[in-house]
């Protein structure tokens, strides 16, 4: 396989990327990019793999397994292997030495073939997510697709560039003076640690699965995927086509397998503390990581868990872009983003607009007639907030409206195509934050469609509320409005001393719960709500170590 003229223009230009931070993306985020016969044919490929067992010819089969619903209704009918871990653990680092071998170089080409591959089955990936995560089509498609494929991207870029700061080889030579001098051969070998565990998570299978899968392949390890019970088709997609690509290679396809539990069978406790298991790369609540943190000894353990995250109103400049650009924030996938804004904190005096002051009570019914009017059609309603994933966030929903006044009461959505689906709009709570009740409720993740209208004394108390929560809770996203520059810096000094990552002033088509790969860091390793970064060279460099073998020359 000839992959230096195919591919390394692309890795070269994903390596201009991460330098410079501007715009780029090989990844069309437009459904007709891919050619007239594209959308039909990535859904008749979707439902030829609904009822049937995927093949995936990995060692150690023992059983199939399966179970996946739609949270759009429809059962997928699809079985997977099961795998004795016995057998295949042993089968995966077979292949390793060879993939060491090749190098940095090869490594991330290879890498970039997959995503090219999975690239062109695109719209097959988004029905994909899209019956696993409730992601809406659109939704799935661009995030689940491109944006996933970026990310992906933007993680073997970093691993290539992290990898090749050292030389292969070097001549060493120390003056003695009048004698010889001392000489050696020096070689400098990036040797991965050992098989990888991608633990996967149901709301964005690809998006969060793909930077440590691609990370842990290209630095020379071996990657076992254990997708979430509810989203197993996207990724074992993923690894087809990686097994796929690695043979065409000439490398041992065992490199990348599968891991479906059995209904009740909790694996991934069983995997991640296996002396096997070297790296871990998770996704999903805030206990379970903890759990893999403290417990995973043997590992490098990578986690994005929960976080409360936070907006501070203070003022604005634009007070109908401030207000639209916050709705489509807290409607967008239902809520169910590790990014989403849960708490708005408005000084209860009001803030400062272009439209004239506004009291906390005006703020709120403001915004909440905001997220009304952008969900008030039904058909945009869906295209919006999706399906929600499962029965505990609905179940959360309807309790987040006995815990404080109601100034957006959540209604049922009904989706003409998928009648089975639970779809909801948000709810908007109000609650005051000098009390201690009210505190229980605004200090947790509520994750799904829920958000809180806390009342503060000022903006300075919501600037100290908000360390507060980033340091205690943890967050993935911050935002702030503000005509003030004491304010603006102010906010930026508790973001920066917190390592939070701060969204200023959006009032446009960019929202606190979106970000860009090769120029956006996707949380920031530095509070609660996770241990990395996607991506920076830390996400990436402790999952190899340069061995180095020097020689009398």
């Amino acid at each position: 396989m000839q992959l230096t003229e195919t591919r390394r223009p692309t890795l070269d230009q994903a390596l201009e990327a991460i330098r410079t931070r501007a715009y780029w993306s090989p990844h069309p985020e437009h459904p007709k990019a891919y050619g007239e016969s594209a959308p039909a044919e990535g859904l008749a490929a979707f439902e030829a793999l609904k009822g049937s067992r995927f093949e995936l010819d990995q060692p150690g089969v023992d059983g199939w397994t399966g179970g996946e619903v739609s949270p759009y209704g429809p059962e997928l009918g699809i079985e997977y292997p099961h795998a004795d871990v016995d057998v295949l653990l042993p089968a995966m680092r077979a292949g390793m030495a060879a993939w060491r071998e090749a190098g940095p170089e090869t490594r991330a080409l290879v890498c970039v073939e997959i995503l090219a591959r999975i690239s062109a089955r695109t719209h097959e990936f988004s029905h994909a997510v899209m019956h696993t995560s409730g992601q809406a089509f659109m939704m799935a498609f661009q995030a689940g697709g491109p944006h996933a494929q970026d990310r992906g991207l933007e993680a073997v870029a970093y691993a290539y560039e992290e990898q090749t700061r050292t030389p292969a080889a070097a001549d060493w030579s120390k003056p003695q003076g009048k004698r010889d001098p001392l000489e050696l051969r020096k070689k400098f070998t990036a040797a991965g640690r050992g098989i990888s565990l991608l633990i996967g998570c149901n709301t964005f299978p690809t998006w969060n699965g793909y930077p440590g899968l691609f990370a842990s392949l290209a630095t020379g390890n071996p990657v076992l995927v254990k997708p979430h019970p509810r989203a197993v088709l996207p990724l074992a997609l993923t690894v087809r086509v990686c097994r796929e690509v690695l043979a065409e290679a000439g490398f041992d396809p065992n490199l990348v397998c599968l891991a479906v539990e059995r209904p009740g069978e909790g694996i991934a406790k069983t995997l991640a503390v296996r002396p096997e298991i070297r790296i871990i790369d998770y996704t999903g609540s805030t206990a379970f990581g903890d759990w893999l943190e403290a417990n995973a000894r043997q590992a490098q353990v990578y986690t994005e868990k929960a976080g409360v995250n936070t907006v501070v109103v203070d003022s604005t400049d634009d007070y109908k872009g401030m207000l639209a650009n916050l709705a489509f924030s807290l409607s967008l996938y239902s809520g169910q983003m590790c990014t989403t804004p849960q708490n708005v904190l408005i000084p209860r005096d009001g803030i400062a607009t272009d439209a004239g002051p506004r009291s906390y009570d005006e703020v709120v019914a403001d915004l909440a007639g905001a997220v009304k009017g952008l969900l008030g059609d039904d058909v945009r309603a869906n295209a919006l907030l999706g399906a929600l994933v499962n029965p505990d966030v609905k179940a959360r929903l309807e309790a987040a409206a006995g815990l404080g006044e109601v100034a957006l009461p959540s209604r049922e959505v009904v989706n003409p195509d998928f009648p089975d689906a639970v779809v909801r709009t948000p709810v908007i709570v109000k609650l005051d934050g000098s009390k201690p009740d009210a505190e229980a409720a605004y200090m947790s993740e509520c994750f799904g469609p829920v958000s809180f209208a806390v009342s503060v004394d000022s903006t300075s108390d919501a600037l100290e509320l908000l360390r507060r929560t980033i340091r205690d809770k943890g967050a993935m996203t911050v935002g702030a409005y503000t005509t003030s520059p004491e304010v603006e810096q102010a906010v930026e000094e508790v973001c920066l001393e917190e390592s939070a990552q701060l969204s200023l002033n959006l009032t446009g088509g960019v929202y606190v719960n979106q970000t860009a790969a090769f120029s956006d860091f996707h949380g920031s390793g530095g509070n609660p709500a996770a241990n990395a970064a996607l991506c920076d060279g830390a996400f990436v460099s402790n999952r190899f170590r340069m061995v180095e073998i020097r020689r009398q020359a």
